[in-house]
């Protein structure tokens, strides 16, 4: 990295965890670590069976993947998400979606005299990938001042990292009416797609909100959560083809192709539905236990409508949360991860195996 880019970037926030880890590991029964939303279960055998019989691969993938693969793609966002115009040409395989959130700003071109829009509660990624390319970043919540900011990119996040709301119809159009009125790109980060709890998801792919066309819009979707993938750096961007277009060619040239047994794997996660409702079941256990145990410790839960996170707080700074919660053993990621606005909140994961989840709700339960 050069100095330069190196200047632009925040330090690694995780790296700040370090003492707190080291408490919470203390713990006589161990550390229950819900501060990385890592998946912790078993990547499925139908999905681990494709990637072995396909290991014979001594070839160069292909940056735009298999034929197979973008149909896989097209008819998981038509059959889950009601995607309607799609076609090839409108679909690439990324290698893990936090690359794409990185490099899009640089990849769509952008640079110092561009601004780019993200929520004010945010996923870091959104920002450093715009401190990349130097550009100017704006929080804003309201598609309605967008047109003042003249972004030339605007990243939305439902469900949504950290905090887990969820955008409706309404507002999901009205950030498409935004950008396109603005001549933005809208780039929707929809990887807790399938984790909606109390309310139902849609993407900027479904005619309800984008008037039956892709124009100037990508959807940006995972493998890593719904299919246990994080491993295998499985993902996808699809929807407009004059943005995609250009994003393969620029991939092709960096070498940004996803290795060809991962794309077979993909394949047979993208046309198998069982395994994500089996894993939506153990995600939604764990939660029914942890969101009460949580709250009897003291700790209000805002949002949460989706995702793999519940959102708390104390109303008091995240870092004597993070405290209070590492001397019972528990590490939990916390607000200020994600923004000025969310310093007196914590980001607890579901992604504990069962055993852990219920310790922590034990643990829990002597803090109220």
């Amino acid at each position: 990295m050069s100095p330069a880019l190196a200047g632009r970037l925040p330090d690694f926030p995780w790296d700040s965890l370090a003492a707190a880890k080291r408490t919470a590991a203390a713990h006589p029964d161990g550390i229950v670590d819900l501060s990385v939303g890592t998946p912790v279960d078993p990547t499925p055998a139908v999905i681990r069976a494709a990637l072995q019989a396909a290991s014979d691969a001594p070839g160069y993938p292909a940056t735009w993947g298999t034929p197979e693969l973008r149909a896989a793609i097209i008819g998981y966002l038509e059959r889950r998400w009601a995607a309607t115009g799609l076609t090839e040409a409108g679909v690439l395989p990324v290698v893990g979606t936090k690359e794409l959130v990185a490099l899009l700003p640089l990849l769509l071109g952008l640079g110092p005299d561009d601004t780019v829009v993200i929520p004010s509660v945010a996923y870091p990624t959104y920002r450093v990938g715009a401190q990349v390319v130097g550009a100017r970043v704006v929080p804003c919540d309201d598609p309605s001042q967008v047109a003042a900011l003249r972004p030339a990119l605007i990243w939305i996040n439902s469900p949504a990292n950290p905090h887990g709301a969820i955008l409706d119809v309404a507002q999901t159009k009205a950030w498409v009416d935004a950008a396109r009125g603005s001549g933005a790109v809208l780039a929707a980060d929809e990887c807790y797609g399938e984790f909606g709890w109390t309310a139902e998801p849609v993407s900027v792919l479904d005619p309800q909100v984008n008037a039956g066309v892709t124009d100037g819009l990508l959807a940006v979707h995972s493998l890593s959560k719904r299919s246990n993938l994080a491993g295998y750096r499985a993902g996808f961007v699809a929807g407009d083809p004059s943005l995609v277009g250009p994003l393969l060619e620029a991939r092709k040239n960096l070498g940004l192709m996803l290795p060809g047994p991962v794309q077979a794997a993909m394949i047979a996660a993208l046309n198998d539905d069982g395994h994500v409702a089996e894993q939506r079941g153990r995600y939604l256990r764990r939660r029914e236990l942890l969101a009460p145990a949580l709250a009897a410790a003291g700790y209000r839960i805002e949002h949460s409508e989706g995702s793999l996170y519940l959102w708390c707080t104390r109303d008091e700074d995240c870092r004597a949360s993070v405290a209070q919660l590492a001397d019972v053993g528990i590490l939990v990621a916390p607000g200020d991860f994600y923004g000025q606005d969310s310093r007196n909140y914590v980001r607890v994961a579901l992604t504990g195996t069962d055993e852990r989840i219920q310790a922590a709700a034990a643990r829990l339960s002597a803090l109220s």
